[in-house]
């Protein structure tokens, strides 16, 4: 057998019977015949069970927003699914009776149920690719649809996590997301010890149950750089056994065990322009709503703005509407009172969606045990899909095109704000929007 046959065999195996490559078609080893590559049943069920699970163990390692969730599997067929949330028991202040058996207490649970949606994304493997590719291509595509399948299912849960009504900006020093400021010689509003206290101080306060004796948050790797020099920082070697070391753990601080992952939420503000990402007054602005500003040279065009926020004069103003050089300001979506603003000729017109002067802002989730829910990767969770060479019938006449995909149901909801907190802050760097 040649070195091309050889290398490209395992890509056979998952046809049914014993199959080995020529170059033609597949040979049967026990009949001799020759069929064309995916002419076969498809997967056996072995072979489907192993790549169902290559596809989960590729797409685990980006679950980090989902490590710490109540996981519930998907009833087959069904479109919703239910969480449970226990509240605390009252206390007893009535003293028992000598020989009397007080009455009993009912627990009180509370169902959260959430209509699970489906995800999902392929990839088209030509006939050719299959026969003279050196690569196990169908193991390689696998791996690459798990990591976005991975990245997907977690930014579903992060999106849900981000939008948690427990929000603290910083050490409290602001009041708000675009006031938050990053890059200056001084006065950053940086992820601090004291900001990981206050939102400890919060969960204590409401009684949220830690995890493995620890409350738990998600940083990204930007943030962490300005958290990690403190000198009461403590690595994993230093307080867990190495089994007992959560995938992605960086280490401890403030009882807070510390999960680093890039796709932490970073709140990004778009560029202004399609070749500039601020633009300029045109003019002193006097307690007006009507602003000019160059624009047409940037390339704005009529409406483009139109629901976004922008900072001018060190104010937020919402963009009901605008030309190529004038924008309208408002100070709510809503649109029912102007933004007065006043500001000189020249004056930086930053995008709002973010920090001071469109600086990125990172989320830094802190919470304690059951504080959200999500659904499992394993049965209807996550699916793995294999569709041979001619599966496709009269679409694929000439059995050209095989594909290999994922299909995921999944929801995330959050049980008990109380149990989590968002940091927002600025940091040394700006990785922009993920």
């Amino acid at each position: 057998m040649n070195s091309n046959i050889a290398d490209n065999a395992f890509l056979q195996r998952f046809a049914s019977g014993t199959h080995v490559q020529g170059t033609e078609g597949v040979s049967n080893n026990v009949t001799g015949e020759v069929t064309p590559y995916g002419a076969g049943e498809g997967l056996s069920a072995e072979m489907q069970t192993y790549y169902s699970d290559y596809l989960i163990d590729n797409a685990e390692p980006y679950l980090a927003h989902d490590l710490f969730a109540q996981k519930h599997k998907i009833p087959r067929g069904a479109k919703t699914i239910s969480f449970r949330k226990y509240d605390p028991l009252p206390k007893r202040m009535t003293p028992i009776t000598e020989g009397v058996t007080p009455d009993g207490q009912n627990l009180r649970v509370s169902v959260v149920e959430a209509t699970v949606a489906q995800y999902g994304g392929y990839v088209e493997l030509t006939d050719l690719l299959l026969l003279s590719a050196v690569d196990n291509n169908l193991c390689m595509a696998t791996k690459l649809l798990g990591a976005q399948a991975g990245r997907t299912l977690d930014t579903i849960s992060r999106e849900v996590l981000a939008g948690g009504t427990n929000v603290q900006y910083g050490e409290n020093a602001v009041s708000a997301r675009y006031l938050l400021t990053g890059g200056k010689s001084s006065g950053n509003h940086y992820l601090t010890v004291d900001c990981i206290r206050r939102a400890v101080r919060f969960l204590k306060s409401q009684n949220a149950e830690k995890i493995n004796g620890s409350y738990v948050a998600i940083i990204h790797p930007d943030v962490s750089y300005d958290l990690m020099n403190d000198p009461s920082w403590k690595y994993p070697n230093q307080y867990a056994d190495p089994a007992h070391i959560f995938e992605g753990e960086i280490g401890k601080i403030e009882g807070v065990r510390f999960i680093e992952s890039s796709e932490a939420k970073i709140f990004h503000a778009p560029d202004l322009a399609s070749d500039a990402r601020n633009l300029t007054v045109n003019g002193a602005v006097s307690g007006t709503a009507n602003i000019k500003f160059a624009g047409s040279a940037k390339g704005v065009t009529k409406d483009e703005l139109a629901g976004r926020w922008v900072l001018i004069g060190g104010q937020r103003g919402y963009v009901g509407s605008n030309t190529a050089d004038t924008m309208t300001l408002y100070t709510d979506s809503t649109k029912t009172a102007i933004l007065p603003v006043n500001c000189e000729d020249k004056a930086v017109i930053y995008p709002g969606e973010a920090g001071a002067e469109g600086r990125d802002v990172y989320a830094t989730l802190i919470m304690g045990d059951n504080a959200y829910g999500t659904t499992q990767l394993g049965g209807e969770g996550l699916q793995h899909i294999v569709k041979q060479l001619g599966s496709a019938g009269t679409s694929d006449p000439l059995n050209q095109r095989a594909t290999v995909g994922w299909k995921a149901s999944k929801v995330t909801v959050r049980l008990v704000e109380a149990f989590m907190v968002r940091i927002e802050t600025a940091s040394t760097f700006e990785s922009g929007a993920n």
